[in-house]
């Protein structure tokens, strides 16, 4: 009797599209979107443009929380009944505490079913090309330890960079200084950031819009190999359009993946991020 295929579990802040999350079957674990009293589950209960709308007449500062231990419970629960093993993939534990609570409701979990749960070191769809890929392979048919390895595999050949058009959430969030955020509005500096290490860190900057998404595209062309590429953002679809356009002189445009920043990232970036994911090979 052939062996069940192991099931894939992600967070929303992967961005992967639903067609695909469809596709391969892979399951998401919506995080929660706090405005005051209002508790919103990503991708669920608020769309973009209503989180956006809301981000830009609300004052008050949207949070972000993980959600409770007994939805992965329910999750799993859900899983076990058509597989031996899931695979648990979350958004890095440098960034949020998803993956302890995955973790923590794994090991409280009483059953048969083996559960695996791995802190991915990145997220969106840098986080989100590598669980594809481990997806496919368990669609195939692969045994849990080689959708791992597939997955380990595609980890250090995910990257992104992303350019800010707007310091004022990163202010409004506590993160950066109003001195800072002044001054940058000022020199219309546009930050573009990457992840290193599970962490933000910061990428270069530029002094318009333009050489923002110049850096972007460069960095996309650095590659030797691309395996996947992808364009997202948060609230300005008009620039991802131009930019998508423009990386079909590295890859296939109709291959390129078009999706959008989650409301957790938008709630500590706000509107106007644009942000390049890449899967490949530089050498």
């Amino acid at each position: 009797m052939p062996n069940k295929p192991v099931k894939i579990v992600t967070d929303s802040v992967s961005d992967i599209p639903p067609d695909i999350l469809k596709a391969l079957d892979i399951s998401t674990i919506p995080v929660l979107v706090r405005f005051g009293e209002d508790v919103f589950r990503d991708g669920i209960d608020i769309t973009n443009e209503q989180f956006y709308k809301r981000l830009e007449q609300n004052k008050a500062v949207p949070t972000t929380a993980v959600p409770s231990l007994d939805l992965f419970a329910r999750t799993y629960a859900n899983l076990a009944k058509k597989t031996d093993d899931i695979l648990v993939v979350m958004l890095s534990s440098k960034l949020s505490g998803l993956y302890n609570a995955a973790l923590q409701s794994a090991n409280l979990f009483e059953s048969d079913c083996h559960i695996k749960v791995i802190d991915s070191g990145l997220a969106v769809m840098a986080q989100g090309f590598a669980v594809i890929k481990a997806a496919e392979a368990a669609k195939k048919g692969a045994p849990i330890d080689e959708v791992v390895k597939v997955l380990q595999d595609n980890f250090p050949r995910a990257e992104i960079r992303a350019a800010f058009d707007t310091l004022e959430y990163l202010e409004r969030g506590g993160r950066i200084g109003k001195a800072q955020a002044f001054m940058g509005s000022i020199l219309k500096i546009n930050p573009i950031i990457m992840l290193k290490d599970g962490k933000v860190q910061p990428a270069g900057r530029a002094h318009s819009r333009a050489k923002a998404v110049d850096l972007l595209y460069d960095f996309a062309a650095g590659y030797k190999k691309i395996d996947g590429l992808a364009v997202e953002d948060a609230a300005c679809p008009d620039d991802a359009k131009e930019l998508v356009k423009r990386l079909g002189k590295l890859y296939p445009e109709e291959k390129i993946i078009k999706t959008h920043t989650s409301p957790v990232i938008g709630t500590h970036t706000g509107p106007g991020l644009i942000l390049v994911a890449v899967l490949g090979d530089r050498e």
